[in-house]
């Protein structure tokens, strides 16, 4: 229901979504509920003449029943709530099922960065890359993410995926998500972590298998070249002319 309303772009989202819609619709019953006993009372016992006010010590057993059956009703509801909100813990944050791919997420004062295998698939390889701002991913794709942080604590979130982790400094917390979704979507930072806070924005990408491979294909190249340096004849050309300044 609330999917139509709301972007969800990982397949654990709806999840989330009907959690909220079950906790919504409970405790929104409750509230009209009350609220209409509340004012029914108010009318039916308001002040008139010649009626002296009762007094109540909340010991009758027939006034009794108006505290424990709602009250008994509230813990079955609780218990509805409760009993689908350790399963979707469970299923989202204890259970990491078979990764395809592995990305690092490193939150720092005040960015995001990102680490990913390049064409070979092999993390802390030559062909790595590493992106500042943007994450790009391919759709229908596990992904596991290792989350750290450079100096304060931060909170990695997106909210198209339903996705919220704290990030703590001196510590790498894994976590998973898989994006069925093409789209961009924002990346947010959710716990106040200095002065600009409000600047540390980022976004994820999630690309088709064609399109991710272009992409990782162009900047795998541009990383290696970097690692390795400008190329020779470059490197002789800048030599003779420094030699020619002299």
């Amino acid at each position: 229901m609330l999917e139509r309303y709301l972007t969800a772009a990982s397949t654990y989202a709806h999840w989330i979504d009907y959690q909220f819609l079950l906790i919504a619709v409970l405790v929104g019953f409750w509230l009209i509920v009350a609220e209409a006993v509340m004012f029914w009372l108010i009318f039916k016992f308001r002040a008139r003449d010649g009626r002296p006010t009762q007094y109540i010590t909340g010991e009758e057993s027939h006034l009794k029943r108006w505290i424990t059956i709602p009250h008994v009703l509230v813990i079955l509801c609780d218990i509805v709530i409760i009993v689908p909100a350790i399963l979707v813990w469970y299923n989202i944050k204890q259970v990491m099922p078979p990764p395809d791919e592995t990305v690092r997420v490193i939150g720092q004062q005040w960015a995001w960065s990102f680490q990913e295998a390049g064409p070979d698939g092999v993390m802390d390889t030559a062909d790595d890359i590493r992106t500042v701002g943007e994450l790009h991913v391919k759709v229908n794709t596990t992904y596991r993410f290792e989350l750290m942080s450079r100096d304060v604590v931060h909170s990695f979130a997106v909210p198209a995926f339903r996705l919220k982790q704290d990030a703590l400094p001196g510590r790498t917390i894994s976590g998973w998500f898989r994006p069925n979704r093409v789209g961009t979507y924002d990346i947010q930072c959710t716990q106040m972590c200095g002065i600009g806070h409000a600047l540390m924005a980022g976004r994820i990408v999630v690309e088709t298998p064609q399109d991710h491979a272009a992409w990782l294909l162009r900047n795998s190249t541009s990383a290696v070249a970097e690692q390795q340096g400008p190329p020779a004849s470059t490197t002789d050309a800048l030599t003779t002319m420094a030699e020619m300044r002299r």
